[in-house]
């Protein structure tokens, strides 16, 4: 088994050689918690080239695997999905002891207004039985387009001229997914945002700047009023990387 990497508590306490599970476990005494996970640089910017995969380091990456070992359920936006051209998640070796009495991935939940998805992308023809990717919409797309999805997928309806997130929540916990890690993109993160339905961001801060026209970690009309944010850990790395968890104040 690949060593489980290691990296220093920075706050509340001054910690060396915390194991990353250890520093990111999810808490246990609530029904539902869901965990926005984004990597971004300095200057804010969430992609480099349009893409979110040139931010991170080694650890990041596996610190993306154990958060969606911990899932019970991926919940990811539609836009997100295409462009980064998402399957259904993988069974990594180093944190399979983690989906014990579990199945072996957690599914994808994708959030889609319109379904303008591709239905024979390996997102829905690979996923395995034990976590068929789920499409939650709302009433007003096509009862046709509705089927066909349902012939790939497990779709969940919730609203009716737009996807209502706070009901989406409700049906993920309804089918026993109490862990819920979002990947974004940033329009599902500020949309869950105004419905309050996010409990924690795990952010990692990737020390490069990168300027231009790129995508941050939220997207859409100013929140009002503005999410305060508590910081509840602070981990580092010799390499410069900051991987922080907050949490909405109060």
């Amino acid at each position: 088994m690949t060593e489980i990497p290691r990296i220093n508590r920075l706050f509340p306490d001054q910690v060396k050689d915390v194991g990353l599970h250890d520093a990111l476990v999810f808490p246990g005494e609530a029904d539902q918690w869901v965990r926005a996970v984004f990597v971004a640089s300095v200057d804010g910017a969430a992609t480099v080239a349009g893409h979110a995969g040139g931010l991170g380091n080694d650890i990041d990456k596996q610190l993306f695997a154990l958060n969606r070992a911990l899932a019970d359920v991926i919940l990811v936006g539609a836009g997100t999905a295409r462009t980064e051209v998402y399957g259904p998640a993988e069974d990594d070796p180093q944190w399979r002891h983690l989906r014990e009495n579990r199945t072996p991935t957690a599914p994808m939940a994708v959030v889609s207004h319109s379904l303008d998805l591709d239905f024979s992308a390996p997102l829905f023809t690979e996923a395995p039985d034990s976590a068929q990717t789920i499409l939650i919409t709302c009433a007003d797309t096509s009862a046709q387009t509705r089927d066909q999805a349902a012939e790939v997928a497990e779709v969940i309806v919730a609203g009716q001229t737009s996807v209502d997130l706070s009901a989406a929540l409700v049906e993920l916990r309804n089918r026993g997914f109490a862990q819920i890690v979002c990947e974004g993109g940033p329009q599902l993160f500020t949309d869950l945002l105004e419905v309050g339905g996010v409990d924690e961001l795990c952010l990692t801060r990737s020390p490069t700047l990168i300027a231009g026209t790129e995508t941050t970690i939220l997207r859409g009309a100013q929140l009002e009023p503005p999410v305060d944010l508590e910081l509840e850990s602070l981990f580092g790395t010799d390499d410069g990387f900051l991987y922080l968890l907050y949490r909405p104040a109060g």
